[in-house]
């Protein structure tokens, strides 16, 4: 079943690093749905962030869902040692995996919600066949790998398709949109289709996060 308001999951990689713990807690205070987790290797993305041990050590910090957001090569490979460290949704590109199907149902059979991601040049052709697999889709609406990117506007219509996609399956499949995402952009990301939307920059330097919040989860599609 569809949400009754648009979802916002702060991304806390635009968090204050030395005082997480705190960060967590706030962004539970402020009424957000998810704590998105940008995942980077270095090697698929040119910037590295967290690794399991962390990420376990941020669990006890926040019960709201950890949404692991996995930009790295061969996620298969880390699948388990996420839900270990606490993941509660995994999304993984459809750019790094051979066999999407097998690992998204992989991660359905953890009791986890299962995802699929894709770059802003990824076109939706190349999910079509794994739709039925996806709890959530992300679409990227910046080229990933660091945050304070300004939204690539063609996403907005990948947006629209994809939501016509969906409906035209009759799945409950979640659009999650990252990238570049502020009070001055979300009306028309929900309006073109979004469930979910990531907020970095644009939540951590709100003077009144609840406000924002709010207002956010307030947009109608």
């Amino acid at each position: 079943m569809k949400n009754q308001h648009t979802l916002v999951a702060p991304s806390i990689l635009s968090a204050d690093f030395a005082n997480m713990a705190a960060e967590l807690q706030a962004i539970e205070a402020s009424g957000a749905d998810w704590i998105h987790v940008d995942v980077m290797d270095g090697h698929f993305v040119p910037n590295l962030t967290f690794g399991p041990p962390i990420i376990k050590a941020f669990r006890p910090h926040s019960r709201l869902p950890f949404d692991v957001h996995l930009m790295i090569e061969q996620p298969e490979r880390w699948l388990e040692a996420w839900k270990d460290a606490g993941a509660d949704r995994i999304t993984f590109h459809i750019e790094a995996c051979r066999h999407a199907h097998r690992y998204l149902t992989a991660v359905r059979e953890m009791g986890l919600a299962s995802g699929i991601t894709l770059n802003p040049q990824t076109p939706l052709c190349e999910i079509e066949y794994v739709l039925e697999e996806c709890d959530q889709v992300l679409i990227m609406s910046v080229n990933p790998g660091f945050g304070g990117q300004k939204l690539i506007e063609p996403v907005i219509e990948k947006i629209r398709q994809l939501r016509k996609m969906i409906d035209d399956k009759g799945l409950n499949t979640l659009i999650q949109v990252d990238g570049g995402i502020s009070l001055k952009n979300a009306q028309k990301i929900c309006a073109a289709g979004a469930d979910v939307l990531v907020m970095g920059s644009a939540f951590f330097s709100a003077a009144d996060r609840k406000s924002l919040v709010r207002e956010v989860q307030s947009l109608k599609k």
